[in-house]
């Protein structure tokens, strides 16, 4: 597998175009913000280095081994494969889980831009690694908003600082995204509730990794109504916390086995057990019955972070194959001293397959640092209106963070295999392991088309199209920018971003006058698609005109400049000039689809 090396002068060129596109975006925009007045870029600098550095040195060698030795289940105790905690250990040291809270909770009160970007650098060199820290910030999103002041005070400060973890218990057996099927009880006494039932599928249930395991746990009260409606969620520990802090009893929960799993061999997927004795030990966060609601906070973070996972594999799977690619001697290219062997970058349909991944990764790279970017902004610009609008936006792309980047990081990992050809499709070489991780993103915390549903159902239908229609104007005013449309490399681009921004214009118009209803959930998905595949052209066309100028000034280096036309183009023409197939297959209404009955499907 080859080494990782840290995408950090990316990471910077993103966030230093969102500063001259959008005030208050990006490294020179963020200071601007009230809270993150310290937030210089020197430290934006520092913190990206030192979060790729960690990624490079510590997390990507234990990749390959973690991927071979996997977690195991011995007398009740889950171990992570060897190094894992050693790593973790380091993580907590330096601070990195409290990157986004508050300094008065221990925290380093840092803007959610950089921990996504540092996200990407550990999910990218060791995905199964990240999976148990980057549920402490979603975790802590819960804690922060929905906890009583005294839970805050109990807990609050060890998830920060690394010393618990913690995990989201929603999926029961019968019970998959369906939450409302589910049968975990919670038997109210005296101060506390006990818990019993069963979870599957909870990613760090267990492990050897910290010494407490915070567990945030749906479930149904004795008299709680049917569905949905009737969802509680609690807090309970792994080990039990006396008023003081420090550490009791052993609680009545237990993994009693791990999944066998396609990828992400190194992050302990457990069946969690609670209550088999007496019962677990939990506390209410919020109000009886109100516990999905609360959840959300967790759920809604976690979408996010899950589509940075996916930048960060198609990140690894495309400097992979690239390594490959210049390496691997085969076939001869004719030069003025005849035919000569090559590399197979030297062939078409290589740099092809190549400008593909570039162009596809770059793109769900700046869209999720443009999300990010969002976040910050609806939590702290100074004008009310301005938050809201952000907040808006935020809401309107999760869904299509979480699922259009990793739709494509499948993608991109699928092709990384190949570039490889037959080797690529053996173990040793690391590409298959990247397809093989790649394809839970799609599949956990919502599967992707739950969230094109909650994209067309909620953010578009829900507020009558507001927020897409702000953004798809402001991607049509900036398109018709002067530097943007006097960039004579770019004419093209433009060209097929405007017909793409067309078709999502008259899409959305579609599922409007449409309304709720199987045919509007039917071209859900290729919706979601549309409108990831137009905001990411939107993103690289911006980098791209950004790069041209540079070049036009001989400042930046040229191949890093000349590189950004390439992924702008290449996305032009293989994505953006799709976009008026979706479209038309959009307004079709998926009557295929909607109209189907089980009985068409064939006999098994």
């Amino acid at each position: 597998m080859a080494d990782y090396t840290p995408p950090v002068e990316d990471i910077r060129f993103v966030l230093n175009g969102f500063s001259r596109d959008e005030k208050n975006f990006g490294t020179q925009g963020i200071a601007t913000l009230p809270g993150y007045e310290d937030v210089s870029e020197d430290i934006i600098s520092a913190v990206l280095e030192e979060a790729g550095k960690f990624a490079a040195q510590e997390l990507a060698p234990l990749n390959r081994t973690g991927d071979i030795e996997g977690c195991r289940l011995e007398n009740g105790i889950v171990r992570t494969p060897p190094g894992f905690k050693e790593a973790y250990g380091q993580l907590a040291e330096a601070g990195w889980l409290g990157m986004v809270s508050s300094p008065d909770d221990g925290g380093q009160g840092l803007p959610h831009t950089l921990t996504f970007a540092a996200i990407e650098m550990w999910s990218s060199a060791n995905l199964a690694f990240s999976l148990v820290p980057l549920l402490a910030y979603s975790a802590i999103e819960l804690i922060e908003h929905h906890a009583t002041p005294e839970q805050k005070s109990l807990y609050l400060g060890n998830m920060i600082s690394g010393a618990w973890s913690s995990t989201m218990n929603l999926t029961e057996p019968q019970a998959g995204s369906d939450l409302g099927r589910l049968r975990t009880r919670a038997t109210p006494e005296g101060d506390h509730y006990r818990i019993a039932g069963q979870k599957i599928f909870i990613t760090g249930g267990d492990h050897d990794l910290t010494e407490n395991i915070i567990h945030l746990v749906l479930a149904r009260t004795p008299d709680a109504p049917p569905g949905s409606r009737g969802i509680s969620l609690f807090l309970v520990p792994k080990i039990l916390v006396a008023p003081d802090g420090t550490p009791g009893a052993r609680n009545d929960l237990k993994c009693v086995s791990l999944e066998h799993k396609l990828g992400i061999h190194g992050s302990p997927t457990c069946v969690m057990s609670f209550g088999d004795d007496d019962g677990a030990i939990g506390y209410l966060i919020g109000e009886e019955n109100k516990g999905l609601a609360c959840m959300f906070a967790m759920m809604n973070m976690s979408r996010l972070t899950v589509g940075i996972q996916g930048v960060g594999i198609g990140e690894r799977a495309y400097q992979q194959a690239l390594a490959y690619a210049r390496e691997r001697v085969q076939g001869s290219k004719k030069t003025a001293d005849g035919l000569k062997e090559t590399a197979i970058i030297e062939h078409a349909d290589v740099r092809r397959m190549l400008a593909s991944m570039k162009s596809l990764t770059e793109a769900h790279r700046a869209l999720a640092l443009y999300t990010a970017g969002c976040m910050d902004l609806s939590k702290r610009h100074p004008d009310l209106s301005a938050r809201e609008n952000y907040l808006r936006r935020l809401e309107l792309l999760t869904p299509i963070v979480k699922a259009w980047i990793t739709d494509g990081a499948i993608e991109v990992a699928n092709t990384g295999i190949q570039v490889h050809g037959g080797t690529g499709y053996i173990e040793e070489t690391g590409a298959a392991q990247h397809l093989r991780d790649a394809r839970i993103t799609a599949i956990y915390e919502g599967t992707n088309g739950i969230q094109a549903g909650d994209l067309v159902g909620r953010k578009v239908l829900g507020d009558d199209g507001q927020a897409v229609s702000e953004l798809l104007a402001l991607i049509r005013a900036s398109s018709s920018a002067p530097e943007f449309k006097e960039a004579q490399a770019l004419a093209r681009v433009r060209e097929y971003l405007l017909a793409g921004l067309g078709a999502a214009e008259q899409a959305t118009k579609w599922i409007l006058e449409q309304g709720p209803g199987d045919l509007v959930a039917a071209i859900a998905h290729p919706y979601l698609t549309l409108l990831g595949n137009v905001i990411g052209g939107w993103l690289l066309a911006q980098s791209a005109a950004r790069a041209g100028a540079g070049l036009a000034a001989n400042d930046g280096d040229t191949a890093f400049l000349e590189g950004k036309l390439l992924s702008a183009r290449q996305f032009a023409e293989e994505r953006l000039s799709g976009c008026l197939a979706l479209g038309a297959w959009i307004e079709g209404g998926g009557e295929a689809a909607a109209n189907a009955q089980s009985e068409h499907f064939g006999q098994i």
